[in-house]
């Protein structure tokens, strides 16, 4: 089997990261949703300029797991002023762990969270936290295996529906 390698993405992958997004939130999230609100977050979240920016920002980190050149998946980290929510200096963001669907159950998911873990340690950030709908229970059961807990909820507009992402936050300190 060939060997699993993670890499960080430049702008130069704008166009694969943009076709990764578009198929797994599509893959996770298109059931539930209108094919109106889906079409219309898609185009606002995942826009070749948006996601320019997204690789430019200094303060996120982008990282895709390849198998002989193919992508599997991709890790988005934010630190600072570029987490989602005003979180403090101590703090990582997991913004996204996007794992095509052929690729799902492999322990990809897992390789992602640890090597969020030892950024975040590395940065000697305190606390690693997280934005989960909170109707996707896969991904709540797998925040919870690895130790996240719940502390608070924000709103999450797909298209003209406004959902409810569920916070979790995990602390690295030792006690």
């Amino acid at each position: 089997m060939a060997q699993i390698m993670t890499r960080r993405l430049t702008t130069a992958d704008v166009t694969q990261l943009q076709q990764i997004s578009i198929e797994t939130f599509k893959d996770t999230f298109g059931s539930q949703n209108t094919a109106e609100n889906m079409a219309a977050y898609l185009q606002d979240a995942y826009n070749v300029p948006k996601l320019v920016a997204e690789l430019a920002e200094p303060e996120s980190q982008f990282y895709f797991v390849e198998r002989s050149g193919e992508s599997l998946g991709y890790l988005k980290l934010n630190t600072g002023q570029a987490q989602s929510e005003a979180m403090g200096p101590d703090t990582l963001e997991v913004e996204r762990i996007y794992i095509r669907q052929a690729f799902q159950h492999q322990g990809l998911g897992n390789q992602f969270m640890a090597q969020a873990i030892q950024i975040a340690q590395a940065a000697e950030k305190q606390k690693i936290w997280l934005g989960v709908w909170e109707h996707n229970e896969p991904a709540k059961a797998f925040y919870t295996k690895w130790g996240f807990k719940q502390f608070g909820a924000h709103d999450f507009v797909m298209g003209d529906d406004r959902q409810t992402d569920l916070l979790m936050i995990k602390s690295l300190t030792k006690n």
